[in-house]
C-alpha cells in the first residue's frame, strides 16, 4: 500500500524537540516486545548524544502489570497523565481479548482524534481493531492472533509481515520484530548511519524491512481437520534438495493425485506445484541472507537443476533476482513512501507537571559510555 511522504517541514529529522512516545502495557504483555521497541530508541538517543526520543510507559490507572513472563513492571504514569505524546503504542501479550476493556478503547479513540501515530506490537493490535482504528489498514500481528483478529474485525487488512507500516500506523508482530520495525523508523527520522550504528551495538547482523515474512505454522492456518495435507506439506519441507514427485507424495499419505490437487486448490489456493516451489524459493532466501554459499550451492540445495531456472524463479517470486538479493538490493521504487507522515507538529518542551522520562535518565548514565555522540547527525 502506497504511505505518503513526511511533508511537514518542521518533521522529523528537523528538529531538537525530542518525538514522545507512550507506551499502553496490555495485562500478560510480552516483555521482549516491550524491550525490542525501547531499546533501539534508547541507543538512538546515546549514539546521537541527545534525545532524541522520549518514551513513557502507561497502565490504565497507572498501577503496576504484570507481563506474560511473571515480572510486575511499574508504568512511569496512567493514560491519564498530562502527558503530550507524538505517538502511542500498545504492547500486547497472552490474550489480548480478555486485556482490553473500555476505557483502554476509548483513551485510544480519543488520541486518534488528536492526530496522534498509532502502533502495537505483539498482539497489542488487538486493542486497535477492537477500538476501529485499523480498519482498512496494513497490519501485522502475532501469527497465532491471525485467524482470530480476522474474524473480529473482517475490515482490518492482516498481513503476515514482521511489520507494517501504513500511514500513521505502524504494527509489528511479537519478539524481535518491534526491533525492525523501530530501525526502520529511526532510519527515516535521522539516518541509515544512526540505524545502522544501533544495529552494531546490539550485535544484530540484518536489519530486516517490510518484506520479511512472519513463518505461520501450516497447522495454526489448518488446524487438526486436514491431517493429510499437513503430512503432506511435511514431506515437501523435508525434500528441498531433492524434490519428490507429486505422485509419490500422493502415495506417502494413500491418496490419488487428483484429491492431492484438489486438497491444495481448497485449502491452500495454489497447485501442489506452486506451493513445492515457494517452499524452496523461500529456503533460498533465507540462505541467500543468511549464509556465504555461492547462488549455484543455493540453487542446488533448494532442487534446482541450473542457476539461471533457479534465477528466473526467484525473480517472479520476489521481484528481485538472488544476485541484487545477496547484495542487498531491493526494488522498492516507493521506499521513501514506506514510512507514515507526522501528522503532530513537534510539540513544546514538557509541562513542569508531566512525569519524569525514563529516557533522560537513561542518556545521563549513557555520557559514559565511549560511544556516546559517536554518530553525528546532519
Amino acid at each position: 500500500m502506497t504511505i505518503n511522504q513526511v511533508k511537514n517541514p518542521t518533521a522529523v529529522g528537523h528538529s531538537n524537540v525530542p518525538q514522545t512516545l507512550g507506551f499502553l502495557l496490555l495485562d500478560n504483555f510480552t516483555l521482549i516486545s516491550l524491550a525490542s521497541a525501547i531499546e533501539p530508541l534508547r541507543m538512538a538517543n546515546q549514539l546521537a548524544g541527545r534525545e532524541l526520543y522520549r518514551w513513557y510507559t502507561l497502565t490504565q490507572d497507572g498501577s503496576p502489570v504484570r507481563a506474560s513472563d511473571g515480572l510486575n513492571v511499574t508504568p512511569d504514569a496512567s493514560i491519564h497523565a498530562p502527558l503530550s505524546l507524538d505517538w502511542v503504542v500498545v504492547c500486547g501479550g497472552v490474550a489480548p481479548q480478555h486485556s482490553v476493556s473500555r476505557e483502554h478503547i476509548q483513551w485510544l479513540q480519543a488520541q486518534s482524534r488528536q492526530l496522534r501515530r498509532l502502533g502495537a506490537i505483539c498482539t497489542g493490535s488487538w486493542a486497535l481493531g477492537q477500538a476501529g482504528l485499523l480498519d482498512h489498514y496494513e497490519t501485522s500481528i502475532h501469527w497465532e492472533c491471525l485467524a482470530s483478529i480476522q474474524e473480529a474485525f473482517p475490515k482490518i487488512v492482516l498481513t503476515t509481515r514482521l511489520f507494517s507500516i501504513d500511514r500513521d500506523r505502524f504494527t509489528a508482530s511479537g519478539g524481535t520484530a518491534p526491533l525492525d520495525m523501530m530501525l526502520n523508523l529511526i532510519a527515516h527520522d535521522h539516518g541509515k548511519e544512526l540505524s545502522a550504528g544501533i544495529s552494531e551495538m546490539f550485535v544484530y547482523e540484518r536489519m530486516r524491512n517490510e518484506q520479511d515474512q512472519q513463518r505461520v505454522p501450516l497447522k495454526h492456518v489448518l488446524g487438526t481437520t486436514q491431517p493429510k495435507l499437513l503430512e503432506i506439506v511435511a514431506l515437501m519441507e523435508s525434500n528441498l534438495e531433492e524434490p519428490l514427485e507429486l505422485d509419490e507424495l500422493a502415495s506417502y499419505v494413500d491418496v490419488s493425485r487428483r484429491q492431492l490437487e484438489r486438497l491444495f486448490q481448497r485449502y491452500l489456493h495454489c497447485s501442489p506445484s506452486r506451493y513445492y516451489l515457494k517452499l524452496r524459493l523461500v529456503r533460498a532466501r533465507q540462505l541467500l541472507k543468511q549464509t556465504p554459499l555461492s547462488i549455484i550451492e543455493i540453487a542446488s540445495v533448494c532442487g534446482f537443476v541450473s542457476t539461471p531456472h533457479f534465477s528466473k524463479c526467484y525473480r517472479e517470486c520476489f521481484g528481485i533476482p538472488p544476485r541484487d538479493e545477496r547484495l542487498g538490493i531491493h526494488t522498492r521504487q516507493k521506499a521513501s513512501e514506506k514510512i507514515p507522515p507526522l501528522l503532530k507538529h513537534w510539540g513544546a518542551e514538557p509541562a513542569s507537571n508531566e512525569p519524569a522520562s525514563s529516557a533522560l535518565l537513561a542518556l545521563a548514565y549513557a555520557q559514559g559510555e565511549p560511544t556516546f555522540a559517536s554518530v553525528p547527525l546532519a
